[in-house]
């Protein structure tokens, strides 16, 4: 393998864990890690966001790829249009999840899936300049596949690691109702005041209401 490709696939790589760190991303996740009380399953989900994200980047990647072709300015800015709703919708059940005992006990396969879900959306957001940038990269689409799963690879662990650090706050603070309770509901509003933010910056500073209803 040419040396070219392998720093390539080096940048790429930590590109990825860059990538992660993304202010929707992990306020997105936050959601989830914020209602175990076990650093473990914390650190699960990210995994499960990361390879959600890995695969809808790779598989739309590699299709765009070997088309040549690129996502309509007004499809990607909408599937970004997505990313805000979900925020939304994380933020809103997080806050009023307290009220259900059961909530943080539950941290089973369908929190997973749901990680899982929300890293398909994110990758389904980001899948338009994830091809600019890997055709600006490579020169063969199985080049183009190899950079995405890498930075894939770069996701999973740039996620892994936040998680983990995320969950500190709200495992250590599990036996005190108020103090978790407290964090919960920060972090439910942070996601949805972003989640809003996120789309009044794309449907009115980026004249995505404009294409829509123009």
């Amino acid at each position: 393998m040419e040396m070219s490709l392998l720093l390539v696939l080096g940048i790429g790589f930590l590109l990825g864990i860059k990538h992660a760190l993304e202010p929707d991303h992990v306020i997105a996740v936050s959601t989830i890690a914020s209602r175990s009380k076990k650093i473990w399953k914390s650190s699960l989900a990210g995994v499960f966001w990361g390879i959600g994200h890995t695969l809808t980047l790779l598989v739309f990647g590699v299709v765009l790829i070997l088309l040549k072709d690129e996502i309509p300015e007004a499809w990607a800015m909408s599937l970004e249009f997505l990313v805000g709703i979900m925020l939304v919708y994380l933020g809103m059940t997080t806050i009023f999840s307290w009220k259900n005992a059961h909530e943080h006990d539950h941290f089973e396969r369908n929190t997973y899936l749901k990680s899982m879900f929300i890293g398909v959306v994110h990758g389904l957001a980001g899948s338009a300049a994830m091809v600019l940038l890997t055709m600006s990269t490579i020169d063969f689409a199985w080049q183009g596949a190899l950079y995405i799963i890498i930075f894939g690879v770069g996701t999973c662990l740039g996620m892994l690691l936040f998680t983990t650090i995320l969950s500190i706050p709200f495992v250590t603070s599990a036996s005190s109702k108020k103090t978790n309770r407290s964090l919960l509901r920060l972090t439910g509003v942070v996601s949805t005041v972003f989640g809003i933010y996120y789309m009044y910056n794309l449907g009115v500073n980026e004249q995505l209401f404009t294409i829509w209803f123009g």
